[in-house]
């Protein structure tokens, strides 16, 4: 499978999505080029595990929900090899034991030199904004010391909405920021509000850089309440 990742970056796929979708590229030179790296990036679009691994020249290992792994015919199965040749990590949602074993298995790749991609948020945007983050991310960033790059799609909402299988042939534009060092907070790795500040100074990161509006509700909250009941901003 690690094979599978670098033919279908520079051969079987990358190529192919280069030229249709013409990625515009700002701040690269702020991904480390060796050693340990988070990036954590907003979650606008099933494209968005495509098009980071695509520009970023070295190996970044996502995680992803369970349900792209457990596909049922054809379509399940390609989707699942997929995700497992791109180096994706299944991740169950529903929280606990499931989700820490997901943390845990990212702090394998960044004690191995490796990238970990991350989506904060949890879930990708019901509506384009920026919402609440999850406070996995700073667990991550805590236990293995490693900087954090924000990353942000600008535009893949536009271009492959939520829903809609076949993504628009627009360009891709994607933006990297400086990276976060949080070597202050050494040692207090599970801290609750040690790493509620740090997820939310990531947030903040991701707000400026992408100049999306910030709702301080958590996405997979909002998506499960019935429709037209305003969100209620979280308080702890």
């Amino acid at each position: 499978m690690p094979v599978l990742y670098w033919l279908l970056k520079y051969v079987l796929l990358g190529p192919l999505l280069r030229l249709i979708f013409r990625p515009q590229v700002e701040g690269l030179h702020h991904v480390p080029a060796a050693g340990p790296v988070i990036l954590a990036s907003n979650h606008l679009s099933f494209s968005d595990s495509i098009f980071t691994p695509l520009i970023v020249p070295r190996k970044v290992t996502f995680v992803a929900k369970a349900e792209y792994f457990t596909g049922k015919g054809i379509k399940g199965w390609l989707t699942k090899v997929f995700f497992t040749g791109t180096g994706t990590i299944p991740v169950d949602r529903s929280g606990g034991r499931a989700a820490r074993a997901a943390l845990d298995t990212q702090l394998k790749v960044l004690r191995a030199g490796g990238i970990a991609g991350i989506y904060p948020e949890g879930t990708r945007s019901p509506d384009g904004r920026l919402y609440r983050g999850k406070t996995g991310v700073a667990r991550l960033a805590l236990e293995s010391g490693a900087p954090v790059v924000p990353v942000v799609m600008l535009n893949l909402d536009e271009i492959q909405p939520p829903g809609q299988l076949i993504p628009k042939l627009a360009r891709v534009r994607i933006r990297f920021g400086p990276p976060v060092d949080f070597s202050r907070y050494a040692g207090l790795a599970g801290d609750r509000f040690v790493e509620r500040a740090v997820t939310d100074e990531i947030m903040y990161e991701l707000m400026e850089l992408s100049g999306r509006e910030y709702v301080d509700v958590y996405a997979q909250k909002l998506k499960t309440q019935p429709t037209g009941t305003p969100a209620t901003p979280v308080t702890a």
